[in-house]
This record gives structure tokens, sequence and C-alpha cells, in this order.
């Protein structure tokens, strides 16, 4: 009888599609710290012969990094999608040894030499954009990772650089479980007034889950959660505003208590990023992140807010005003509170455009609002999307694999998309993240081969209920163009080096003009007709719908912008202005910027900074100001478009082809002004924005 063989780790096959059915948490701790002990040998080898060459510094410490990205990549992904108390005790095990690792690797000082030396020789003049670009990144990101430190200082640094990373974790886990702990059980008809079908219909399905096997969205029990696909028709539907109240105030309060409390956290974050500021020798956290982005200076972006608040200030109060009046029209005796606002203005838009949103439902089902897509897409930039289910291991069976090839039917690129909330194991959001970069990969045999970008969309929209498939709202539908923008940045890349392929090496700021750019093609009549067909007889949505979509477009658009820039300020404040050590708290910070860029002040217990992930847990700290800045470079990139004329397909088509050429295609190998003057032939203007927003 022979002894069978061990199956190898998965998480060290370091190349590829990740084998996700094999991959469990009891991998996570033995493989990590046996990749990160083979990296170190690596290292090492690299400092003691490294040569101030592109093959002798840039390939080999690409070599490293590209394993470690592939293996950690995995592990953070599956944090996402497919968090577990085992995944997440593996995780928080091996974390502080993949930062230390970073640190070492970022403070290299023979790498960094080398990287310096190669800037200033004869082989500089011969390097591409790209490669230049990389060569500088890697010295500026070896600067603000502590090279120049040294001594107490140098550990200092390297411990903060540890408790951040495990304090942000904390704070995702926190928000994920406080969102999971809340569930509202209704039992009566008389709950549930007001809620449209696909509302009853989900929180009878997540009733099901729960344990009540009999639960239908007629009969009930209906379970309401504070998931988005749950939350949010329930605030904007619900009559019973005394349980609107309670679900809105269990939102609102997420995370900021008890052990799953994110305050404290918050307020450790704030001041050890002020440190770390500090010891960079920055006067504060916004400066230091600022340094890799597009705007020149916290003023800079305090200006293009102010200049976007008191456009939209204004028109967000007669908004609420008019609000209110029409609330007290329809026999509301009482002053709209923060929960009556979202049932209002949902009544008050049915009214004003003749459409409730729910009845658009049916008309945007998953597979046609691909397709629709898909036919854009390929329209614009000349590739198509095929569906390749099977052809990649996925990590949970409703995650679909679909690839892209190009005019000629080679293949350029391959995503995997998971469409819907799982509340349970998935965070909320929605994002795109990097599976495979594109790069030149050198064979066994030596020969060059490119590997092809693989990306992971992933949303959290109304999941298919009774048999149906997923029927999204038009917000769904946007959420689901601006991540496939993301995406297509990703992988029409033509760029060669992983480092500046797709969106690596992008000024963070400039990230989001793909994305934001995409949202507009909902609204282009084509490519709406292509998706917008009933889900049952295949009908075409109504001609007056559309019209009304375009009339709803800019409803309440001063508010919608306002909430935006609330956040932007809020960031910026806690970054920029605030210091930890004074009296004031970063609640109380954002009851001052309130003030000034809200029209309903937040409620006293209104905890929202607890679940805002995006500048605690995510990429965007002093950054959030970065989907304004981005959304003035889309609506000017849109605004191409729009002269080119919007009905001329060849028009279209050739725009598209330059869009794809430049903003798509050049990734981080030029700076992104260069990038956006290359297709727009100019810099960008404010004006497009506005006119779009209606301001």
């Amino acid at each position: 009888m022979t002894a069978t063989a061990t199956k190898p780790n998965p998480l060290l096959i370091g190349e590829g599609l990740p084998p996700f059915p094999d991959i469990k948490p009891h991998h996570v701790v033995e493989g990590i710290k046996q990749l990160l002990a083979e990296l170190d040998q690596e290292l090492t080898a690299i400092e003691a012969t490294v040569t101030p060459t592109w093959e002798g510094v840039v390939e080999p410490l690409t070599a490293i990094e590209e394993r470690l990205t592939w293996s950690w990549g995995i592990v953070s992904h599956l944090m996402g999608v497919k968090n577990s108390p085992e995944l997440r005790e593996a995780y928080e095990t091996v974390q502080p040894d993949v930062v230390k690792f970073i640190n070492k690797l970022n403070q290299s000082k023979p790498i960094y030499e080398a990287f310096k030396t190669l800037r200033n020789s004869n082989e500089w003049d011969h390097l591409d954009s790209a490669q230049q670009r990389i060569v500088e990144s890697s010295l500026q990101e070896a600067e603000l990772s502590g090279v120049g430190l040294e001594g107490e200082t140098k550990d200092r640094f390297n411990a903060i650089q540890l408790e951040l990373a495990d304090l942000s974790t904390q704070f995702s886990n926190h928000v994920l479980d406080a969102t999971k702990a809340f569930k509202l059980k209704l039992t009566s008809p008389d709950d549930v007034v007001g809620l449209p079908q696909s509302a009853l219909s989900l929180a009878a399905q997540t009733a099901r889950q729960e344990g009540d096997e009999n639960a239908t969205a007629e009969n009930g029990p209906w379970v309401i959660t504070l998931d988005f696909p749950s939350f949010v028709p329930f605030l904007k539907h619900s009559q019973r505003r005394d349980l609107r109240e309670t679900v809105y105030r269990s939102f609102i309060t997420r995370a900021s208590e008890g052990d799953l409390d994110n305050q404290p956290i918050i307020k450790r974050i704030l001041k050890l990023r002020q440190e770390k500021a500090h010891i960079l020798g920055f006067d504060n956290y916004a400066e230091l992140s600022l340094a890799r982005k597009m705007a020149p200076s916290v003023e800079a972006v305090e200006t293009l807010l102010e200049e976007l608040r008191q456009a939209s200030y204004e028109a967000a109060i007669s908004e609420h005003e008019e609000l209110k009046a029409f609330a007290r029209s329809k026999g509301a005796s009482y002053d709209l509170k923060h929960w009556d606002i979202n049932f209002w203005s949902e009544r008050q838009r049915e009214e004003k455009f003749a459409f409730n949103a729910e009845e658009l439902r049916p008309y945007f089902s998953l597979p046609q609002v691909l397709e629709g897509l898909f036919g854009i897409t390929q329209h614009l930039f000349g590739v198509t999307i095929t569906a390749a289910d099977g052809e990649a291991p996925v990590w949970h069976e409703d995650v679909r694999y679909f690839r892209i090839q190009d005019d000629q039917g080679n293949p350029v690129a391959h995503f995997y998309l998971d469409p819907f909330s799982r509340p349970a194991e998935k965070r909320g959001g929605a994002w795109m993240d990097e599976c495979l970069n594109r790069g030149k990969m050198k064979t066994e045999t030596g020969e060059l081969k490119t590997r092809l970008p693989v990306a992971y969309l992933t949303c959290n929209q109304t999941p298919p209920v009774d048999g149906e498939p997923s029927l999204m709202t038009f917000e769904e539908v946007e959420t689901l163009f601006h991540e496939f923008g993301h995406g297509l940045q990703h992988m029409l890349t033509q760029v060669d080096y992983s480092q500046a392929a797709g969106i690596n090496n992008v000024e963070w700021d400039a990230v989001e003009l793909p994305s934001q750019f995409m949202e507009n093609w909902c609204y282009h009549r084509p490519t709406l007709f292509s998706m917008a067909k009933h889900y049952q007889t295949g009908e075409s949505l109504p001609e007056e719908y559309y019209q009304k979509l375009l009339a709803a477009r800019n409803y309440r658009s001063g508010s919608m912008m306002l909430r935006q820039l609330h956040f932007s300020f809020l960031d910026l404040e806690l970054h920029a202005h605030f210091d930890p050590d004074r009296e004031e708290t970063p609640a109380q910070v954002r009851d001052r910027v309130a003030k000034t860029t809200t029209v309903v002040p937040p409620l006293p217990e209104d905890a929202f900074l607890c679940g805002f992930g995006h500048i605690f847990a995510g990429a965007y700290a002093a950054g959030y100001y970065s989907y304004k800045w981005a959304e003035v470079l889309s609506a000017d990139a849109f605004a191409a478009f729009e002269e080119a004329g919007l009905d001329d397909d060849h028009a279209l088509a050739e725009v598209g082809q330059r869009f794809r050429n430049t903003v798509l295609a050049l990734g981080g190998s030029q700076h992104p002004m260069a990038v956006f003057k290359q297709f727009r032939g100019r810099e960008p203007k404010t004006e497009p924005l506005l006119r779009h927003s209606g301001l």
C-alpha cells in the first residue's frame, strides 16, 4: 500500500489563476510563512548582488513583489468575499509578518541606492517613459516608506505601520459583524405596508435563510437587514415610520458600541497617521497622502471642493424646502427626520416624474444588463466579451468568469464577476481588484511571453429571488457600469511592465476617471434600450420611462453633490487640520464640518465615521476627494463623446478608440494629466461636471 503524497500548499503555486476550491483557511499561516521565508532569502541575495540597471534591480525586485502579491492577494480577496472566523484568525496571525517584510523591502538601502544610481546613469536616457516612471515612483515609494530612517525612529515607524495594518483589519471586521448582527423580524402584514414585491421577496428569502423555512413574500415572516439591497428599499418604501426610525438608527450606529466599537480605533488610526507623517517630515497626513496624487496641495483640493460646495449648497437647501412642502401637502403632520427623507424623496420623485423606481426592476435583469454593458464596450473599444464559465475555479457558485477578445479574436483579458450580496461573509460596497496584472514574463526557455490581466469585479446587488433572475435597481446598474470602468482600465492596458500596467502607478485621484466615465452610458439611449427589456416578455422599456429616467437624472442633484462633498471635507479635515491630542473628538469634527455641508445636521448619536471604511479600512484616507477630482476629468472626457455626437455610431467608435489608446491603454506609464491631454487635446474643465449635474 503506497502512502498518498500530501498535496502542495495551493497558496505557493505563485502563478496563474488561483485554485479557489482548494484553498482553505488552514493553508494561510503555513503557506504565507513559508513564502515570506523564501522571499526574505531572495531579498538578501539581491541586496548582495544588485547592479544599478533595469535588469539588475527592477526585474529581480518585480519577481519578489509578484510572488507576494499573488499569494497575499488571494488571501485578502477571500477576506472580502468569503470571510469566516477561521480565515480571519489565519489572516491576523500572518498579517504582521507580511507588513514587516514589505517594510524591509521598501526600506532596503542597497536597492534604493541602485535606483538612485540608475536615475543618474547613462542608461536612464535609454529607458522608455513607463520605465522612467516606475523608477521614479520606486524612489518615492522608498522615501515615503521610511528608507531614510535610522535607529529608534525607524523602529517606531515600522511599529506604526504594523499597528495601522492591524487596526484597519479590525475596523473592517467590526463593520461586517455589526451589519450582520442586526435582524428585524416582521410578522404582521401591517409591518410591511408599502414595501414593493421585490423587497418582500428578498425579506422572505432572508427569513428562510434564518430558519423560517415556510416564509413567503405574501405571508411572511420577513427579515430586514442592514445590507443595502434590504436596507435601502425599506427606508424608501416602508409606510411604518416607527420601523423606518428603528432601521435608520441601527444603521447609523453600526460598529459604535460594545465589542465592535470603532471609535477608539478611529482615534488611534488618526493619531498614528499624524505621527507617521511627522516622522517623514510632513506637517500632516493629508500632505503625505497628496505626495502621490495629482492634486498639488491640500489648498488646491479645498478650493475645488469649495467651488462645488457653493454650486450645490443653495440648491440642496431649496430641494429640502421643496421636499418638506411636498410631505405636508400629502398629510405629513411632522417635521421631516432623517428616516423620512428617503421615503418622501421617493414619493416626490414618483409624483414629479410619474414613475416608481421599482417599476423599472423587471426591465433590468442581470443577464440583460450584461448584454447592454458588453455591447457598448464592443462598440466603443472594439473588444468582444463572452462567457467563459467553467474555465476558472471560483470561490462561490454565483461567481461568473468572462473572456475579452480583440477584433481579431485574440484574448486580451479575463474577469470574474461576483454580483450578489451575501451579508454573512462578504463585505458591503462594490469594488474592482486585480487578480493578475499584464506583464511580459520570461519563460523557462528564456523567451518573453505576455501574461494577460485578470480582474475581480465585486458588487452587492439584489440576489436572484424565488427562481427569478437578479432584478436590478437602476442604481445597481450604474454601480456595475462603474466597477466595469475600473476593470476596463486594468484589462485593456497595453503597458507590459506590471508595475505601471492598468491602475498600477496611476495617481489615486485619477483612478476614478474610467469608472465614473462608464456610468454615463447607462443613460445613452441605444445602450439603455439594448439592456432594458422585460425579463418575462422581452418587451423594451417604454419610451416614456426613458424620458422620465432622463428627467429624473438630476433629481435632488444638489443634495447628492453636497453629500459627497460632506464626506470629502470631513476626510480632509481629519487628516489635515485635526489634532488627536486636543479635546475635540472625530465625531465633533464631523458635527463642525456638517454645519456647512449638510442641510439636516446628523443626529447626536450618528456614528457615520464608525462605518466609513473608505478612509479607515481602504485606500481613500485624505483621498476621498478623488471621486470629485476624477469626476471633473470623467465628465469632461464624456463631453468629448457628446461633442462627436452620441447618435453618430462612427464618430463614437472613433473617439472610443482614442479613449482606449490613451486613458485605458497607458495606465501608470505616464502622468494622468499627460494622458488626459493626449485624449482631450487640452487640460480638463469643470464646466461639463456642473452641466451634467444640472447645477
